[in-house]
């Protein structure tokens, strides 16, 4: 008798995309955290909040400016000009964006934009760090090839604490982190270190979440249920060491003409935690002469886990 053949065993069935339960709770439905950065007040009068952004050439930090002036205006803005590529920096300059808030009068927390990070060109990293401490004047224009002086016009000698940043946002592309080189990891966890030497606290916002995973671009709201996210994630957390309770996906405004209620509510839930963050910064320094040191932010990550 001939031997009897075999059927081919079938390939495995590939991993559900999705976990069974969204791993991270949001507010969809409601409209507390929107309350909550309209009703936020620093406990000094004057005082405020300084928020500044940096990441990768075309990782979207211009975008998030426009996407949170648009939720808290009510209305699409663009303040914050955009490059709808991303073949260079298009950002040149240190420029702070103000939000109004009545007539006359302004929310308390501004955000600074500044040039993109490259493996080889960019940003100086010596320019953030001074950034950082306030040192930097508006419009200046960030060169590559050296760092701002303590002679130039643009350098600010005696920075008061409303020019120094109180919020590190590093925003990163979520649909392109694997392929982000190692220079520009080393330049992000170089500036997390020296905010960390400043006590100053440091975000991560993920943009492009809809471009990363397909279940996410059909409905927004599997965001926290799709596992792609969340493990580059923690990927990123593992990285440049930046805790995931500080990472916040989120989807910018780029093609829409009119809002849309989970766009907003990803954007408010990142800006809410922002503002809570820089607030206890701000806390701290007023506090800064109690005995009690200042908590360290400056432990390096262990296993770094991208490649160039």
């Amino acid at each position: 008798m001939g031997a009897q053949s075999s059927s081919p065993t079938p390939p495995p069935s590939p991993a559900p995309p999705f976990f069974n339960d969204p791993w991270r709770t949001i507010n969809w439905e409601d409209k507390r955290d929107l309350q909550h950065v309209k009703d936020y007040k620093p406990q000094t009068d004057g005082q405020q909040l300084r928020i500044l952004l940096h990441g990768p050439v075309g990782a979207g930090k211009s975008s998030f400016i426009n996407s949170v002036q648009s939720v808290l205006q009510g209305r699409m803005y663009a303040q914050a000009l955009v490059e709808n590529t991303s073949h260079g920096c298009f950002t040149k300059r240190y420029t702070t964006y103000k939000i109004k808030k009545g007539p006359k009068t302004f929310y308390p927390f501004v955000f600074n934009d500044i040039m993109g990070l490259d493996p080889f060109k960019g940003v100086p990293v010596d320019d953030v760090k001074l950034a950082l401490k306030g040192h930097v004047k508006e419009d200046y224009t960030f060169n590559p090839e050296s760092t701002l002086s303590v002679d130039n016009p643009f350098y600010k000698k005696d920075p008061t604490n409303n020019d120094k940043v109180h919020v590190l946002v590093c925003v990163v592309p979520a649909n392109s982190i694997s392929l982000m080189k190692k220079e520009t990891l080393d330049k992000i966890r170089n500036i997390r270190m020296e905010a960390s030497k400043l006590s100053i606290p440091q975000v991560a916002i993920f943009t492009k979440i809809d471009e990363a995973c397909p279940e996410i671009k059909n409905d927004l709201r599997n965001v926290y249920r799709a596992k792609y996210i969340k493990n580059t994630m923690e990927e990123f957390s593992v990285d440049v060491g930046i805790p995931m309770n500080c990472i916040f996906p989120v989807k910018n405004y780029h093609q829409e003409i009119n809002l849309n209620n989970n766009i907003d509510s990803l954007i408010l839930s990142a800006l809410t935690n922002i503002i809570n963050f820089g607030d206890d910064c701000i806390n701290m320094d007023k506090d800064s002469d109690s005995k009690e040191d200042p908590p360290d932010f400056s432990v390096e990550p262990t296993t770094p886990f991208m490649k160039g």
